[in-house]
């Protein structure tokens, strides 16, 4: 069966009783669980209904899909793309260039086959949020753990780009004023600033009703994550290996003479290693901070939320059409983060930091170029978190709230807390890394290898698809991959808190 009739004919052949009596749930139950009762027909209450004859493109019961195929790229691309970009560099320093490779393109083939389980899934039994997917596949218990899914994986999110905020935005006022990096100002206090970013452009934008009102902001975001690797690129070729630090006691605004303090020393004092050997790459490395490298790379492509809504919107949609959509996104992107990872691993080597803009702050923290590649992405990681927080808000609302219409008080009610708890976890967590790993060894894991896999194994009839057959079996082996995954990298991380190494705990 042609994928396009797999998606349509699921009312018309009767396949759905299957699923319905697999759930001990009528399917007339599963419709209603499925729509809010919504009189203002809010964004956030949208339901597609497959067509029955199998032939017309998918329709949705309150508008028809008008984004482009191009558009909608952008729009899954810039999605895709975060703040996870400035932790790439760190994680080739500890994987080498091959092996860095080879796992950047294994997530990203596995992320695209996750997205066709994804659509294949929705396509069968018409839905397009992840939450009602998984209410349609496990009943309550399945909405539930995809609902805690989301809002672990964009709280984690998010925390990461506020972290940016916290950690960059003093040093580009420093750099703007020519402060002292010692002074106690308080609009040199990171904690201070994210609290008033939080408050005046992220809250507002927030409390928009609609998430397209957000769409003009998505591409200027991807827009100043482009100018940040053309930065990385064309630093890399005017950087010296082994680099000078900037010293706070030279009397010109240039380097001082200190080499990086990262060269060893002899505890004799006489021997000094030689500067040149930090100034070869290293195809593979094995070290105690390997165990971040995959988290960060999932936690890089987690993009399976918005894919359900891209999809509704676009024009003329099909699976074979938004699967395109999902590849040339992936691609595109993985071709930026692995440009930004050489290029920032190529200029500081293993002297790279978890955050690769702090490592050129250590040569020069007025450098122009470097100032506006600040701003760049401290623009780009600002508009983008009142996008990703629209996703866990609906999902609070599918999982506190499932019944209930749009209303402006609990709208606004869930934007607030989020944004404060959100705040005082940027402020009390020690590192970016942090929370890297642990979000991403979690909920990346279940969002792209579990969640699709079981859903697919649920959802798909078995007529169509017994389990002894290869999709499933496939399916089955994903789902394995994933579990295995998870286990692997949470102990890892708990092994590097256990032996002292610092990273996780934010020690650095």
């Amino acid at each position: 069966m042609e994928p396009s009739q797999s998606e349509m004919n699921i009312l018309s052949n009767g396949k759905s009783h299957d699923l319905a009596d697999d759930m001990g749930v009528p399917m007339k139950t599963l419709f209603a669980e499925d729509q809010y009762d919504d009189a203002e027909g809010g964004l956030e209450s949208e339901e597609f209904l497959p067509s029955a004859n199998g032939k017309k493109p998918i329709r949705f019961t309150d508008f028809e899909g008008k984004t482009s195929f191009g558009m909608s790229v952008f729009n899954l691309g810039n999605a895709i793309m975060g703040s996870g970009i400035l932790g790439l560099a760190y994680a080739m320093a500890n994987t080498g260039i091959l092996l860095f490779l080879f796992l950047l393109t294994a997530v990203a083939v596995l992320s695209c086959y996750s997205i066709h389980l994804l659509l294949k899934s929705s396509g069968i039994v018409g839905i397009r949020a992840y939450e009602r997917l998984g209410y349609r596949a496990f009943g309550t218990p399945g909405k539930m753990a995809a609902g805690i899914a989301i809002t672990l994986q964009n709280i984690g999110a998010m925390s990461s780009y506020l972290y940016i905020v916290k950690s960059e935005l003093p040093l580009v006022i420093q750099a703007f004023l020519k402060a002292d990096h010692n002074s106690d100002l308080w609009y040199l206090n990171g904690n201070y600033l994210v609290i008033m970013v939080s408050a005046s452009i992220i809250l507002p934008l927030a409390l928009m009703k609609q998430l397209g009102y957000l769409g003009y902001t998505s591409g200027f975001s991807l827009s100043c994550m482009v100018f940040f690797l053309t930065a990385v690129i064309f630093k890399k070729f005017q950087i010296p290996c082994p680099f000078e630090e900037f010293s706070v006691n030279s009397t010109t605004p240039h380097h001082g003479l200190n080499i990086s303090s990262h060269v060893h020393e002899y505890t004799n004092g006489l021997v000094h290693e030689d500067d040149d050997s930090h100034c070869t790459p290293r195809m593979f490395t094995i070290n105690s901070q390997t165990a971040y490298t995959i988290p960060i790379l999932a936690f890089a492509f987690v993009c399976h939320p918005e894919v359900l809504p891209i999809y509704t919107e676009l024009r003329d949609p099909s699976q074979k059409k938004m699967q395109k959509v999902s590849n040339i996104s992936i691609f595109v992107m993985y071709s930026m983060y692995f440009l930004a990872a050489l290029f920032g691993y190529l200029t500081f080597y293993e002297k790279v930091e978890p955050e690769l803009l702090h490592t050129y702050s250590r040569i020069d923290p007025y450098d122009t170029l470097i100032l506006c590649v600040r701003v760049a992405v401290l623009t780009a990681v600002t508009l983008t978190v009142p996008i990703v927080l629209f996703p866990v808000r609906k999902a609070i609302q599918e999982m506190a709230f499932p019944s209930k219409s749009f209303n402006w008080i609990r709208h606004i009610a869930i934007a607030l807390v989020l944004l404060m708890f959100i705040n005082m976890l940027v402020i009390f967590a020690p590192n970016i890394l942090g929370i890297f790993g642990i979000i991403g060894a979690t909920s990346a894991p279940c969002l792209i290898f579990i969640f699709p896999a079981v859903f697919y194994i649920r959802i798909v009839p078995k007529e169509d698809e017994p389990l002894s057959s290869a999709p499933k079996i496939l399916a089955f082996c994903f789902a394995a991959l994933g579990v295995s995954f998870m286990v692997m990298s949470l102990s890892f991380i708990i092994m590097d808190w256990t032996t002292g190494s610092g990273r996780a705990a934010g020690g650095h």
